[in-house]
C-alpha cells in the first residue's frame, strides 16, 4: 500500500497529492447537498487535514448553508466541472476529499455514513458500517477536530 494518494479533476487542470497516514477517516454522506452536488445518491469523502494536502489549481469554490447550519464550501474545476473537495467554513482546516477523484481508490475504507434519514430508498447504505441519522455526535466530531492537529 503506498502513503502517497492522488488525485485529479477530470480535464486534470487541478491535481492534489496526501500522505494517507493523515488521513482522519472516510464516510458515505447521505445528506440533500452531497446528493445534488455529485448527481447520485451519496458523496463519498475522505477527511484530511488541509495542512497534510497539497492541491495544484485553482479551485472555483460554491457555498451553501448546510442542513445543520454551517456553511460548507465545495471546491471544483471551472473548467470540467469536477468535484474535488470540500470543506466547512467555520473549521477551514479539515478538508474533506471526494473519495472519486482519486486515482486510484482500491485500499479505501470507509469508517460509517453520514445522513441516512435523507438517503434515497434506491440507494439505502448497508448495515456494514455504522451509521448516523444525521452528523455524528459531538464526541466524534471533537475527536476529529483533535486528529487534525496531527
Amino acid at each position: 500500500m503506498q502513503s502517497s494518494q492522488h488525485g485529479r479533476c477530470q480535464c486534470e487542470k487541478i491535481s492534489y497529492s496526501f500522505d494517507q497516514s493523515k488521513i482522519i477517516s472516510a464516510h458515505h454522506c447521505h445528506c440533500r447537498d452531497c446528493q445534488r452536488a455529485t448527481g447520485s445518491g451519496k458523496a463519498t469523502i475522505i477527511i484530511v487535514p488541509k495542512k497534510h494536502v497539497n492541491l495544484h489549481g485553482e479551485l472555483k469554490y460554491f457555498e451553501v448553508k448546510g442542513s445543520k447550519g454551517s456553511h460548507i464550501r465545495r471546491g471544483f474545476c471551472e473548467n470540467c466541472g469536477s468535484g474535488i473537495l470540500s470543506y466547512a467554513k467555520e473549521i477551514p482546516h479539515i478538508f474533506y476529499i471526494k473519495a472519486g477523484t482519486l486515482n486510484d481508490s482500491s485500499w479505501l475504507k470507509i469508517d460509517s455514513n453520514f445522513f441516512t434519514e435523507s438517503a434515497q430508498e434506491w440507494n439505502k447504505p448497508s448495515d456494514a458500517p455504522k451509521s448516523f441519522q444525521a452528523n455524528p455526535s459531538l464526541g466524534s466530531n471533537i475527536k476529529t477536530l483533535f486528529k487534525s492537529f496531527k
